[in-house]
């Protein structure tokens, strides 16, 4: 159930603390049937900070308080990442720094598949942990996984990040082939979500 103090989050206006396109209309997309007005950090001109922590929940809740310090705001952010036990879980929080500057997923893929050479253990995991703070310093986190495989060629234009190398458990598409619905039901980011949605939105209408 939703939070019944003054500090619900239906109908009020949420900073997505991220400069990542993708991820903004994602969340955007998941916030829109409560009713929250969900504003990118970038669309605020809000500056990007560097990610120095040591762990998904320590990057998120450093992305969400500095959103939320300098917009007055509260602020969502996420840190996921792709985790593979074979190559020691990398890359896990430097997921989105191998794709460099350029953000080139297409060569961050092609180094996965490099290092994994002829290993056969192609299990994968992505991560997600969404960061709620308030202007005052509060902060919670939620977390969320995907379990699957990795495929290689790539498959599918859907998504973003490493989408089309991860067949998730149970699937017969990538999550780059999936439409945004069927990975919405259960996506990493999608299982954080509604661990958030029930502290502080409560049911979809």
């Amino acid at each position: 159930m939703a939070r019944k103090d003054s500090h619900s989050l239906r109908g009020q206006r949420l900073v997505v603390a991220s400069h990542n396109p993708g991820k903004i209309a994602e969340i955007s997309s998941l916030l829109k049937p409560y009713g929250v007005d969900a504003v990118g950090a970038s669309d605020l001109g809000l500056i990007e900070p560097n990610e120095t922590g040591s762990s998904f929940e320590e990057n998120a809740g450093l992305k969400a308080k500095v959103a939320a310090r300098a917009s007055g705001l509260p602020a969502l952010a996420d840190d996921s990442g792709l985790v593979v036990p074979a190559l020691g879980g990398k890359p896990g929080i430097q997921s989105a720094r191998w794709a460099g500057a350029a953000r080139d997923f297409a060569a961050a893929m092609n180094r996965l598949e490099r290092l994994l050479g002829g290993l056969k253990d192609r299990r994968a995991f992505f991560v997600a942990v969404l960061a709620l703070a308030w202007p005052d310093g509060r902060i919670e986190t939620f977390r969320g996984e995907a379990h699957g495989r990795l495929v290689f060629p790539p498959r599918g234009s859907r998504g973003f990040g490493y989408d089309p190398v991860f067949l998730p458990d149970g699937m017969q598409e990538t999550f780059g082939e999936m439409q945004p619905e069927a990975k919405d039901k259960i996506s990493h980011r999608a299982k954080a979500f509604a661990a958030f949605a029930d502290s502080w939105l409560g049911p979809a209408p």
